[in-house]
Order: C-alpha cells, then sequence, then structure tokens
C-alpha cells in the first residue's frame, strides 16, 4: 500500500508477572493497519487475542505488563503518552469487546450512555448535537426505530443490537482505527452476518481502519483484507484471505483449517435418523409459554411475552436432537420446559409416558436424575471458591447417593471419562480455560448417570478447537452409556457435525422440523434458507446470502403481527402470508415445514 500506515506495531510484547516470575503472553507481534483496511487477527482460546487486542490501545491491567514495544499512532508511541494525552486521544481510537450485554448501565437508557461518553470525549459538542450524532449512527448500523430505540435500556434489546449499539459508541467520535474483539462469537450467525458486513461498509463510510480479531477464521476471512494468524502469543502467518486458504504455510493453520466443519461438500458428515421401534422418549404437545411483563412507566397495566407457542415434536432415545434459530426465538424457554425448571401454560410435556408438570416429591427427584443441563456460560457456571471435586461431588449429595468414600471414588471416575486429571480434584477452578470448564460441567451432569443432556449453547463461548475436542467426548460418552441429547444451539455448523434432527424455532414457533440432510440441503422455510445463507463457511455457499439474509430485528413477542410471524422478512412473502397463520405441513417424507410455499409444492405436485 502507499498510504501512510494509521497504526504501526513493532516487537510488541506483553507479560504477566505472578509469583514464580514473569512469562510472555504476547511475544513481538509486529503489523501495520492501514486507512480503510480489515485486518484480520485469528487464534485459539489462549493464544493472546485478547491481551493483544486491548494492548492496541494501551488498555493494560496489572498483573499484566507491557514490557517492550511500540504501538505507534499519528508518529506517536501510545504506550508512552501520559493519562491526559492519551484520554484526548480515545476519540480518534476505539475498542468493541465481545461482551455486549455486560457493557453497559443497565440503569440508564442507552442513548444518553453514548451521548454521554461522546460528551466526555469532545468537550464542545452540545447535548443536542451529541444526542443527533448517536441517533444518526444508531440509523447507519440498521438499528430500526433509531429515535425510539435511543431511550431504551439495555435490557430491552437483544443481543445483535446490542453489539451493534456497541459499535455506535465506538464510532460516535469519528474513531482513525476500531478494534473489534471476538463481536460476533456471542451472536447467532445471521446477526453476525449482518455485523460483518456492517463493518466493511463502516469502513468504506467513515473511512475507518478495523482490527477484527476472532477465532473464527471463515467470519474473519469474508472480510479481511490481510490475516495474521497468531498462535500462543506469536504471529506464526500472514497472508491474504484467500491465499492463507489455500495455500497456508504453518501447521496450526492448517490445522486450524481442516477443523472447519463441512456443510456441503462430500466430506461433510452424514447424519442419518435412524428408525425407533419403541416410543419416543420425550414428547412435547401443544405446548406454549407466556409471560406477563409490567409496561414501562404504569403499575397496574402488563403486556403478555408469547415466548413459545404452540410447540410439538417427539425425541427418542439415543437421537442427537437439535434446536436452532436466531437470540429471542424461545430457545432457552423451550429448555426450561424440557428440564420442568418451569411448566407450560398448555400443553404438554412428556417423559416415559408421564407428563412431567404433575412429578413432585421422589418422582420429580428421579427425573431430575436422568435429565441433566449443561449451560453456555462456563465461567459464571462454577463457584470459584469451591474446590472442582465438591463441584461435581455436589449432585451426588443433593440425591443422596453413596458416602464419602463412594462419591469421591466416583467423581475421580467421572473426571477420568472426560478428560480432567485427578490432581485438579482439590484445585479451584480460577486457573481453567474455557473448555476445561466445561469438561467440570459436563462431568457435574454425568456424575448422576442421566439419561438425557439438554446442551443449552455448551459450545458458544468455545473456539472451534476446543468445539472439535468436546464434540468428540460427547460422542464416546454417548457411546459408552446410550445417552439422548438435545443440543440447543445458534452454530448451525456445529448442529450440522452432531444432529440427526432439527428443529428450526422463530418467534416462540417450529416452523420447520428435518432430517439433517434435508433441512441443510433442501429446506422448506424460507428462514431456515436464510440461517444457512449465514454460516461462516470457506466453502461455496448452496444459499446465496444477497438472496437470502435478513435484514433488521423480528417483530416483538409482544405485538406479533397478524398471519405469518415471518412475512415481514420474508423475501417471498404474498398475500395470503399477511392474513392467516401456516401450520407445519409435510414435506416430503422426512420433514415438515410451516410455509405456504410447502403447501403449495405438495398441491402441485398432487396436481
Amino acid at each position: 500500500m502507499t498510504a501512510q500506515p494509521v497504526l504501526s506495531v513493532c516487537d510488541l510484547t506483553v507479560e504477566l508477572r505472578g509469583e514464580h516470575g514473569a512469562r510472555n503472553i504476547i511475544s513481538d507481534v509486529g503489523f501495520e493497519l492501514y486507512p480503510r483496511q480489515i485486518l484480520g487477527i485469528i487464534g485459539p482460546n489462549g493464544a493472546g487475542k485478547t491481551v493483544l487486542s486491548r494492548a492496541l490501545v494501551n488498555w493494560i491491567d496489572p498483573p499484566l505488563r507491557i514490557a517492550k514495544g511500540v504501538v505507534a499512532y499519528k508518529s506517536r508511541n501510545i504506550l508512552d503518552l501520559p493519562a491526559g494525552k492519551l484520554r484526548r486521544m480515545r476519540r480518534e481510537i476505539a475498542y468493541v469487546g465481545a461482551n455486549p450485554m455486560g457493557a453497559l448501565d443497565p440503569t440508564l437508557p442507552v442513548g444518553n450512555q453514548i451521548v454521554e461518553k461522546v460528551r466526555a470525549l469532545v468537550p464542545d459538542m452540545d447535548a443536542g448535537e451529541a444526542r443527533k450524532r448517536v441517533i444518526e449512527l444508531l440509523g447507519a448500523v440498521h438499528i430500526p426505530s433509531p429515535a425510539a430505540r435511543f431511550h431504551e435500556y439495555p435490557s430491552q434489546f437483544s443481543g445483535g443490537m446490542m453489539q451493534r449499539a456497541l459499535i455506535v459508541d465506538a464510532l460516535a467520535t469519528n474513531p482513525a482505527f476500531l478494534v473489534a474483539d471476538n463481536v460476533t462469537q456471542p451472536l447467532d450467525v445471521t446477526v453476525a452476518a449482518q455485523v460483518m458486513r456492517l463493518v466493511r461498509e463502516l469502513t468504506e463510510r467513515f473511512d475507518t481502519a478495523v482490527v477484527f480479531v476472532s477465532s473464527s477464521l471463515p467470519t474473519v476471512s469474508e472480510a479481511a483484507d490481510q490475516m495474521l494468524v497468531l498462535s500462543e502469543g506469536r504471529i506464526v502467518e500472514r497472508q491474504t484471505p484467500q491465499a492463507l486458504v489455500e495455500k497456508p504455510q504453518h501447521p496450526y493453520t492448517v490445522q486450524l483449517i481442516s477443523e472447519i466443519p463441512q456443510i456441503w461438500t462430500k466430506s461433510a458428515p452424514v447424519i442419518e435418523s435412524r428408525e425407533h421401534a419403541g416410543g419416543p422418549l420425550i414428547s412435547i404437545e401443544e405446548a406454549t409459554r407466556t409471560y406477563r411483563v409490567r409496561k414501562r412507566g404504569t403499575f397496574a397495566s402488563f403486556s403478555d411475552v408469547r415466548a413459545v407457542r404452540n410447540v410439538t415434536f417427539d425425541v427418542h432415545p439415543g437421537e442427537n436432537f437439535g434446536i436452532v434459530g436466531e437470540s429471542g426465538c424461545g430457545k432457552s424457554t423451550l429448555m426450561r420446559l424440557l428440564s420442568r425448571l418451569e411448566s407450560p401454560d398448555s400443553g404438554r410435556v412428556i417423559c416415559n409416558g408421564m407428563d412431567i408438570a404433575r412429578l413432585s416429591g421422589k418422582e420429580l427427584l428421579k427425573f431430575r436424575r436422568d435429565f441433566q443441563l449443561v449451560l453456555q456460560d462456563p465461567f459464571n457456571s462454577l463457584p470459584p471458591r469451591t474446590p472442582i471435586g465438591a463441584i461435581i461431588e455436589g449432585p451426588l449429595k443433593v440425591h443422596g447417593i453413596g458416602g464419602a468414600d463412594r462419591r469421591r471414588e466416583r467423581v475421580l471416575a467421572v473426571m477420568d471419562e472426560v478428560g480432567l486429571a485427578a490432581a485438579l480434584f482439590d484445585e479451584l477452578p480460577l486457573g481453567l480455560s474455557a473448555g476445561q470448564r466445561q469438561r467440570v460441567n459436563v462431568a457435574r451432569a454425568m456424575v448422576l448417570e442421566p439419561k438425557v443432556l439438554i446442551m443449552d449453547e455448551t459450545l458458544s463461548a468455545l473456539d472451534q478447537t476446543e468445539q472439535f475436542k468436546l464434540l468428540k467426548l460427547f460422542s464416546d460418552l454417548q457411546a459408552r452409556h446410550g445417552l439422548t441429547y438435545i443440543f440447543i444451539s445458534h452454530d448451525m455448523a456445529m448442529v450440522r457435525r452432531v444432529c440427526s434432527r432439527i428443529a428450526v424455532m422463530y418467534l416462540g414457533e417450529v416452523v420447520e422440523i428435518a432430517d439433517n440432510g434435508k433441512l441443510f440441503f433442501d429446506p422448506g422455510h424460507p428462514y431456515t434458507k436464510a440461517l444457512l445463507s449465514a454460516i461462516p463457511t470457506l466453502e461455496e455457499r448452496r444459499y446465496r446470502p444477497e438472496e437470502c439474509l435478513l435484514e433488521g430485528e423480528p417483530p416483538s413477542p409482544i405485538d406479533l403481527p397478524p398471519g405469518c410471524s415471518f412475512a415481514s422478512r420474508c423475501p417471498k412473502a404474498f398475500d395470503r402470508c399477511r392474513r392467516e397463520s401456516p401450520v407445519l405441513t409435510a414435506d416430503g417424507d422426512r420433514g415438515m415445514a410451516a410455509c405456504f410455499l410447502v403447501e403449495n409444492k405438495g398441491t402441485d405436485l398432487a396436481a
């Protein structure tokens, strides 16, 4: 490039100081970032990506310390700037992290918080001008009704909208460069695809250069101009995205590409749905769940949030059943109904012939032993001051199983089975990686020898290398114990790899149920095609994003439109869709879809 770089990084080294000395987290990193360029940095969990991201904006706190190096912006090393000058420079340097829901004060409106930041960095800007600027940017990042959303609180924003609001927070002062640290990892595939398109659009519209950090090579390769591969704190390879994918040089890059799930290629896994001689293990029949929420600014007025609407399906013994959909579609509420954490307002959840809402006492305790959950957050789901052995032993105590010696023996056995060293029994979980923490969660669930494991976004916080290892563990456990898995996820690539049947949810309804092959190669519902078009992949796409990808947010579950709830976002909607609600209709012999297009296809075939 002939232009002058926006940012020059040379020999950057960050070390962690402890009782036993210092060790490098980042070692001798160097690169240049140019105007309007998107520089992608990829690497596994623990490679040092977040530490590098924070070092680029001089945001390193003890016990971390920048040992040496230069981060030059406008020919000045920002690592040497005094606090006052660095604060003034913050208007030109922006950072967006991976935790959108925890980044803003939940007690203040989103717009007011961004205005406050803008005025702190640009004191000459009055409140009215700052408010106008923020509303303009909320519209630029495709948040619907930006003037109204300006006054809403973080709890009223979806994860995707919060991530876009944080991008507004970063861009409000027209920064010269933006560091985006794993911003798509917590998002579902359609929102992540929108954010990636938005990042590219913003570089062109605002002349902003971007350092985009991620553990997903397919995600970064779609937008980046140049790629760096980070492993154990060092840059081991740098190439253009195309060259990196076609001719990787470093063994880690080769391994990284080999672990990317195959979706539509001939080498993609073939997950066949088996015939089941007996009845289903779990049946959910016309289940609904509605929450009453108080209207803002009132004491006695309420709205109904229809989280789950008339859901029906079966899960068979030994099956891997997937439930997918965007954030807010009702997946986690459905999980709470399946696990008896809540009961449906109407309809039933049947397990082994019993309505689980009617269980109590010993019957309910037996059900809890057979049905176990492994949740999403590997950090907040483990008590930080309890030894790992005691965490895993907890369920055995609750159910009154065995004495102390027998419980310890059982805990050590299950730790070995999930790949945890016996030496960790008396250790605290503080030093464990995200992958090891999820193994502790799996061990805690497996210690009771359950029949069903419900995985609610269990792998979403992990990079693809850790996902690969845990999926192999899940397969081994299923082979040994005959487990039934229910995977609740927004990761379509993971679901493609492991699930034999998949239900697709939208606004509380199941809009399609199909076998793995049918869903990925011949989906019946336009919403399913939109999800498939947004999967980050290095393959040639079967469904083109420009034809299928959705814009904007789903309608509110408080005020559902008449007719098909997907009609307002569907590229193929017609008049009937806006008047009538479709029901699940057979789409061939391996699937069902709630779409009038499927009904019309069946009518055409019959004719």
